[in-house]
This record gives structure tokens, sequence and C-alpha cells, in this order.
């Protein structure tokens, strides 16, 4: 799952929401069920689920900015150091937050093309660097990724704690509307947050080229979720993707590049930047939300789905 670059060439209220950890994903911390986390890379045994819709909180979504800044944090839960690059947009805010967590053998910077992308759109990004799965760790451990969600998770608290504290962030964080994305391993994190790990914070999720975590199902209050991967992805296969889409009880949508692999190419990153922003601008603040694919792959759009089929189509 290593990569350098993403593209080929190229807070109080929100600290008393309980994070609520099942048995499932405690179990996740032992080395035998946590040799499970990367098995369902080929096959998911999650089962599909009917759309219950999900209702974006409404509300004037920020402006974009012309500009972003950039801030790092060393962060710490349980000894477990998380140091955090955010990347930030230069205006008045408040913005919503997305917490993007790495691939396996990746960093933060490996996809600072998409997240200051997203950043320019209106949206704080914090990007842990996970201490056992990142780049140049001096202990590594794949498995490790079954205590990410939880340091994800985390990081969310402290990035919302800064929205009262002298610094970068002050005033521009709205802890009620929390987001989550990763890639490939962070993409697992990802499901972990709203499965296993299920922090009710989140409204959102974007999981690309990846899978579910642990077998644990989804659960939890509805929230939304895109995921992106490749039909020739060799790491985490598409079919296990699409099993993971079809069994998520929520809004949901998924974007498959036809010749797309693990990673994004150039030709299709624009699309992902901006299915991503629609996607985010919609889960967070209502509206309409319009995805779209071009000429290089399918869009399978069933975020009002449950409206449409109940007869409303607000």
């Amino acid at each position: 799952m290593r990569r350098r670059s993403l593209l080929l060439g190229t807070a109080v209220a929100a600290g008393a929401v309980a994070v609520r950890a099942t048995a499932a994903g405690a179990a996740g911390r032992g080395t035998a069920s946590a040799s499970r986390i990367l098995s369902s890379v080929k096959t998911s045994t999650l089962s599909p689920r009917p759309v219950t819709a999900y209702e974006p909180p409404g509300g004037t979504p920020p402006a974009g900015v012309n500009s972003v800044g950039r801030a790092d944090y060393t962060f710490t839960r349980d000894g477990r150091s998380l140091p955090t690059r955010v990347w930030y947009p230069v205006g008045p805010g408040p913005y919503p937050v997305l917490v993007f967590s790495h691939g396996m053998l990746s960093q933060p910077d490996d996809y600072a093309a998409l997240l200051i992308s997203w950043a320019l759109t209106g949206v704080v990004v914090a990007a842990p660097l996970y201490p056992h799965t990142s780049l140049g760790t001096a202990a590594f451990n794949a498995y490790d990724v079954a205590n990410q969600p939880l340091d994800a998770s985390h990081v969310l608290t402290e990035i919302a704690a800064q929205n009262t504290v002298a610094g970068p962030l002050q005033g521009r964080v709205d802890a009620s509307r929390m987001a989550a994305g990763g890639h490939s391993a962070g993409g697992i994190t990802t499901a972990g947050m709203f499965s296993a790990y299920r922090d009710e914070r989140l409204r959102a999720g974007i999981v690309l080229a990846g899978t579910d975590f642990l077998a644990t199902p989804f659960g939890g209050p509805p929230a939304a979720m895109l995921f992106v991967h490749g039909r020739r992805d060799d790491t985490v296969s598409w079919p296990a993707g699409h099993t993971v889409f079809e069994a998520v009880p929520w809004s949901r949508a998924m974007l498959s590049f036809t010749d797309g692999g693990h990673h994004t190419s150039t030709a299709e990153f624009p699309l992902l930047s901006a299915a991503g922003a629609r996607f985010l601008r919609w889960s967070l603040y209502g509206g309409v939300p319009a995805l779209s694919a071009g000429t290089l792959g399918a869009v399978e759009n069933q975020l009002q789905a449950a409206r449409t089929s109940a007869g409303s189509t607000s």
C-alpha cells in the first residue's frame, strides 16, 4: 500500500460526545483478532443492507477561499504520539473538520494536493501520522491499524479544542460538522470509525480504496458515506470495496474508476477532488449531492435514494 504521492507524477461540546467501542472493536487490540484487520482486502463478508436516508443538518456552507494555511501539532493518546498536519482555510470561519488517515507506509504529505483542494472549498483538514504504519516508522506493524480509529477520533477532539485556544485554528472550527476520510489502510481506519469504534460526532465518511474494519457492521446514527475505488485495484479489490459500500445502511455513493488502480491517476484527480468536495458540502450542509465520474468511470448515487423512494425529492 506504499505510495510517495497520491498523484501519478505529481470543542467542549465535541469532547463531551462519547466515542462508543463495541466488543468487536475492543477485540481488535489483541494480536489474534488484529491479524484479521487486513484480511478483507480481497473479499469482505459484510452483508448488503437497505438504505435509510441521512438528513444533512442544513445551514449555509462557508465560501471557498483563495489560500490555505498549514499548522503542525503533536497530540498524544495513551502514550501514542500523533503528529498531525492541518491544512485550514484562510478565512473567518467557522469551518467543518475532516480527519484524514493515510495509507500503509505513507504519510500525510503524500495526499497534500487532495487535502489542500478540499481545504480551499472551506474545510479544516487534519491528517495524523500514525505511529506504526507510516512511512519511516522505526516500529512498523501493519496490524496497528486496529488502533487507528480511536487515534483519529482523538485527533478530532483535539482539533475541536483548538477553536478556543489562541492560534491559527482559533474561531475557525465548527465541531458540530465533522467528517472522516482515508486511503487504503486509512480507508479501513475510517470504516472503523463508523463501525467497531463508532464516533457519533461523524456526519460523513470518505473511503478511498478501502474495505471493512474487522468485518464489523456499520452502526450508530445515520451518516453519509462516499466510496472511491479503481476497478483494477490489485491491492484492495474493487469487489471487496463494493461489498462494503452495499453494507452501509445509510445514504451512500460509490465512484468507480473503470481503469483505476490503487492510487489516483493525474486524469482521475480532478474528479476525485470535485466529488469529495461536493459530497462534503452536501453531507455537512444539505443541498443537492451532484456527483459525476465523467468518462472515466461510473457513480452509484444512493445519497437521496430513501427519500426519493418514499415520494420526496427534498
